[in-house]
This record gives C-alpha cells, structure tokens and sequence, in this order.
C-alpha cells in the first residue's frame, strides 16, 4: 500500500478477537497445570489422597526423565499440551462443517476438552492416574488461560479515545468459557462472541457474519484480529477486515503461505512489536 493510500482499516467501528493463542497464552497455562498436578501425585503417598499406584509412578517417573517434547529444555507435559490443542483444532475443524447446530446435537468445548483429556491420558498409559472428579478439574484449566502481557493493555488503549472502538471475542469456546477468561484474565471485551452463541464455530461463514450482525455492523465495518492465518483467511471471505498479530508458536501456515498472505493481509503486527498494544497505536496512526 503506498503511503496516500487509504487503510481499509481506517474506518472500522468494531474488533473481533480469537481468543486461544491470541488473546491468551493457553501453551504456558495448560503446562504449568499439568505439571502442577503431576508434581502432586508423586508427592502424594496416602491412597485417601490419590496416590497414583506403583506402575503410574514408575510411568511418570519414566516419562518425565525420558520423554522430552518439541523443544529439549521442554518435558513431556508441552507435547501433551499440545497434542491436547491439536485435538481442539481437529474438534471445531469437523463442527464447523456442520454449520448452524441447534443445540441438541451442539456438542462445547467443555465436553470435547474432557473426553480428549481421557484419550490422551490412555495414549500416555496414564489411565487411572486422576479421580473423575480430577480429570473435570483439569478439562477446565482452558477456563483459566493468562492473557499474553500485552493483551490487557491493548484492548482498553483499543476501546478509550481517541479509537473508540468496539471489542468483542469470536471464539470457538464456549459461552461458559469465554465469559471465564474474560473474567479471569480481566481482559475487558465490551462484547462477547462464540461458537455456542452463535450455533456455530469457526471457521464457518456464520461465525463471522453472525458477529458482524450482532454488532449492528456490516461485514467490512468490522476487523477480524488472529494468530491464525486460516481464521482470517475465513473472515476475509465473507468480507472482514484482517489483523494479523504474530503470537510464538501458533501460525501453522508454511513459509511460502505466510508471504502469499502478506498481499491481503490489512495489518501485520510482528511478534516482537507489542500485540495488541502496537495495534493500538497503528490504528490510532491510520486515522490521523
């Protein structure tokens, strides 16, 4: 874009959020999480309290001085968070083929993130390792993500003058969930979108649309921001404007996608320039 051009972003009313990976870092939550509950069973010796069983300890023992994940200063709790977020991909990836649901067959993420936390227990031959009560417990860390240090900040620089602007999540989670990370993190959204208010998860076009017409906006008055290449290549479809905010660890697209999307993407924060914070200050740039 030359420097008289125009920013299609330049007359926007409203910002539409991913929220894993964007929002919030989930990859450290989810973790920590796991390994604080898997320090507590080996710390645990009474049966009354859950002591894993002699075969469980030896198998946590095995995996957590053998077992490294993607990166070596990483143990295997990383690889099983993410193999954890993949199965999540994988979920709303199939739901979203669905379309509109209604909510007999609707299935949330609170009910995939359980039932997946169970087979994945089985594939690490950890069965048995935590209580029924336990495992619902750990299914709703992804209720208690932390924002990125960036993220609150931003969206309340994003909301104040001179932006002005309406912020607003649109998310594959849950009502529930959502409304818990906002909650939590103290994020401050002034509206809150998801696949279960919506009957729909992304990257379906109703999920943008639907948002869009919520917000008492037509599609190009509202901005979809992303981590995720695939996310805004959905919402630029069906006519949104796209930020793209490079977050560690979360683009899946390869190389030579991420330079073809560098001709539609609206903006492009690095992950080095500040998040959601540089956004601000971009966008205040745009309109003077």
């Amino acid at each position: 874009m030359s420097p008289s051009a125009i920013s299609p972003l330049a007359s926007i009313k409203a910002l539409t959020f991913d929220v894993f990976g964007t929002t919030v870092d989930w990859r450290t939550s989810v973790i920590d999480e796991l390994g604080l509950r898997v320090h507590r069973k080996l710390s645990t010796n009474s049966d009354a309290d859950g002591a894993p069983s002699t075969e469980l300890r030896d198998r946590l023992e095995y995996l957590n001085t053998n077992y490294t994940g993607h990166e070596s200063q990483e143990n295997w709790t990383a690889r099983f968070a993410d193999a954890w977020r993949s199965s999540y991909w994988f979920f709303v990836r199939s739901q979203a083929k669905a379309g509109v649901q209604d909510t007999a067959t609707f299935k949330t993420t609170e009910e995939h993130f359980y039932d997946s936390l169970i087979e994945l227990l089985e594939e690490y031959h950890l069965e048995g390792l935590f209580s029924d009560a336990e495992l619902k417990s750990l299914s709703m860390v992804w209720h208690r993500l932390a924002p990125w240090p960036d993220t609150v900040e931003g969206l309340a620089k994003l909301a104040a003058p001179p932006l002005n602007l309406q912020t607003a999540t649109l998310s594959n989670g849950s009502t529930d969930l959502i409304k818990d990370l906002n909650d939590f993190g103290e994020l401050g959204f002034q509206h809150q979108f998801c696949a279960e208010s919506l009957k729909a998860y992304k990257p379906a076009p109703e999920t943008y649309l639907g948002a869009a017409k919520e917000l008492g906006l037509q599609p190009e008055e509202v901005a979809m921001v992303a981590a995720h290449m695939s996310d805004l290549g959905a919402a630029r479809k069906v006519g949104l404007r796209t930020v793209y905010v490079e977050r560690r660890k979360e683009e899946e697209w390869r190389d030579h996608q991420l330079e073809e999307a560098k001709a539609w993407v609206d903006l492009w924060i690095k992950e080095d320039e500040g998040g959601f914070v540089a956004l601000a200050k971009r966008l205040d740039e745009l309109r003077l």
